[in-house]
């Protein structure tokens, strides 16, 4: 019996009669992060990480929720269930399975990458594991965080210095809150758009250190000179954005390692820092799961199937609607 399938409700687990990552509403539901992608409100019950229900509750209200600990078990309908970490964002979690003498491993997103704001990625042996390959081709290949974090510091406090503000475009959930806690806070103050309130609020909840942010109105015509402003996407060419003067504009993806994309997104320069796996990552973290299956869900899948059947893998892939959001 396969332990999950793919259904037009989501990803179905039939002996256990549940879903993971469901893009319909369904009775009962796994969730293995809270990006829009893979969390939706509607489904009558779900089971989270400990870690992520802080971070639920901002972007979904009350939701009918199970907790479970990295690594605690329940079974449902004789499948265990055990949730593991994937070091994607806060309380990103890997689902493994476990019925008869089957270990299935559904991934959900993922990165390596160090990043002080989740619990870092660790491999779950099993027998078929079920990957993302969102930056799934050989040209992606991140430089390490901390130089990334250097550079952006070093950019800020060089617009600071000319006494132009430094505008940093970021996905307001997971980039938002790793960036604010790699950013050098002393070169001046750090403004967010509306839209980290809350996800910032819950980070601080769960326990996540992270400096002091401010509104645009509470920072003075002067200060805002020296200011960096965090911004998610959507806000370029807002209202929003028509309070601030002189301003030199960023992008943080993992997009930004192609060459075009920062003169698409029309900004002064593009920092690659992602939280996905790039190729090198994606090879490593499916070699630790020792598994001889792998199902490819979203990106680049097919340069990751050809080199995993190249490699003497069985590979195929669910179409699924994840990867629409956060990159």
């Amino acid at each position: 019996m396969e332990l999950v399938v793919r259904r037009p409700e989501g990803l179905y687990c039939p002996p256990g009669d549940f879903y993971i990552d469901p893009w319909r509403a369904v009775p009962r539901a796994v969730i293995t992060h809270a990006h829009a992608d893979h969390a939706r409100a509607g489904h009558a019950h779900y089971l989270v990480s400990a870690q992520s229900e802080n971070v639920l509750r901002a972007r979904f209200g009350n939701l009918p929720m199970q907790t479970l600990a990295y690594g605690e078990t329940v079974t449902q309908n004789g499948v265990c269930i055990s949730l593991h970490p994937a070091g994607h964002v806060l309380g990103s979690a890997q689902v493994r399975l476990a019925y008869g003498e089957q270990v299935w491993v559904v991934s959900g997103d993922y990165k390596l990458a160090a990043d002080p704001t989740c619990t870092a990625f660790e491999p779950v042996v099993c027998d078929t594991f079920i990957t993302e390959s969102t930056f799934g081709l050989p040209i992606y290949r991140w430089p390490e965080s901390h130089v990334v974090m250097t550079s952006i510091n070093q950019w800020w406090a060089n617009n600071a210095c000319q006494g132009r503000s430094s505008l940093l475009y970021a996905y307001a959930f997971g980039k938002g809150q790793r960036l604010l806690a790699g950013l050098e806070h002393s070169i001046g103050p750090i403004i967010t758009h509306g839209s980290f309130d809350a996800l910032n609020a819950a980070y601080r909840q769960s326990g996540v250190a992270l400096p002091e942010t401010q509104r645009v109105t509470d920072v003075s015509a002067i200060d805002k000179k020296r200011a960096l402003i965090l911004a998610p996407p959507s806000a370029a060419s807002s209202p929003w954005m028509k309070r601030f003067g002189e301003v030199s504009h960023a992008m943080v993806s993992g997009w930004m390692q192609v060459r075009g994309a920062r003169r698409r997104r029309a900004v002064d320069r593009g920092f690659v820092l992602s939280d996905h796996a790039d190729w090198p990552a994606l090879l490593t973290a499916i070699q630790a799961t020792g598994a001889e299956r792998i199902i490819v869900t979203h990106g680049n899948t097919a340069a990751l199937i050809r080199w995993l059947k190249e490699s003497g893998r069985i590979a195929l892939s669910f179409e699924t609607e994840y990867g629409e959001i956060e990159e």
